[in-house]
């Protein structure tokens, strides 16, 4: 059994992750910043602030998911805020190099999540692919920080995947349930300006590509996490307007309220791009969600 070391393993893509790999007969293996905390997997302790992790959880041929991070849309962008949703990606891919490969240990592959965010805050008509630059704005500039945090397993020999993972859409939990929670009291509610794409992903999905990264050593680099089925945000309320049944009849919440509310966090609602699965798809990746209809019915 290949073991799999999970950073952020108890977050929603990590409890999926794990449940998906330990049925693919996987050795999960959990990093945790509480001592005895119980997660039904192995578990070692680290603290990324102190520059420490037990190297007892590393193997050569291990492989390494690095998922841990600080939520983005958590609470508005304050300096501080921002200092902590990067800090808390680059860090603590300096603690895992440290603890692996700077003690000699060579682990398989090196796989880190990234964002879509990487190619910035803005409503356009271009495709994004992965060979496109990093945007200047906070999203662009954090996601090339945290994807240069590969950069030294890469430079070691170390096969890396970066995973510029979309909005995730699961039953519980996810961003689906911040956007359709006004759907409980028989709303829609609708942002402005409404042409925002809105790039997502069935949590099955993005699972399944974690898996796949691990398992086929011909992935490096770069990937989109993103269905190929391109939607615009009122694209996306009206088909949660059909499967609840509900009229979509209110206007949209103005921009500058949204960002009287949530502070410059608000671009993550109001803005958005199409972003390319070509290269996924290429690698022989088949979406099992491929459109959003099925993809909301599942959850």
């Amino acid at each position: 059994m290949q073991r799999v070391v999970i950073s952020g393993g108890s977050g929603l893509v990590g409890r999926h992750l794990s449940s998906m790999l330990g049925r693919d007969n996987f050795d999960v293996v959990h990093l945790s910043h509480r001592k005895g905390r119980n997660t039904g997997y192995h578990t070692y302790f680290w603290d990324p602030a102190k520059g420490y992790c037990d190297r007892e959880a590393f193997h050569d041929g291990d492989a390494i998911i690095h998922l841990a991070g600080a939520n983005i849309g958590g609470r508005r962008w304050t300096g501080d805020r921002k200092r902590e949703i990067v800090d808390s990606r680059t860090k603590t891919a300096e603690v895992l190099y440290e603890s692996s490969v700077g003690a000699g240990i060579r682990p398989s592959v090196f796989v880190t999540a990234s964002a879509t965010g990487i190619y910035g805050s803005s409503i356009t008509e271009n495709v994004f692919e992965e060979s496109d630059p990093p945007a200047d704005d906070f999203l662009g500039e954090t996601c090339r920080l945290w994807e240069a945090g590969a950069e030294p397993f890469r430079a070691a020999g170390i096969r890396v995947v970066i995973i510029r993972t979309a909005p995730v859409l699961a039953p519980t939990g996810s961003v689906l349930s911040k956007v359709t929670a006004a759907a409980k009291a028989g709303l829609i509610v609708r942002l402005a300006p409404g042409n925002q794409y809105f790039p997502w992903i069935h949590i099955n999905d993005l699972c399944s590509i974690y898996v796949k990264s691990v398992s086929d050593t011909d992935m490096s680099g770069p990937y989109n996490a993103s269905a190929p089925d391109h939607i615009t945000h009122d694209m996306f309320m009206s088909e949660v307007a059909r499967q609840k049944r509900l009229p979509v009849f209110l206007p949209h919440v103005p921009v500058w309220l949204m960002h009287v509310v949530l502070g410059e966090m608000s671009v993550v609602l109001t803005t958005g791009s199409r972003i390319s699965s070509r290269r996924l798809e290429d690698a022989g990746f088949g979406f099992r969600y491929p459109d959003i209809k099925s993809a909301l019915e599942a959850c």
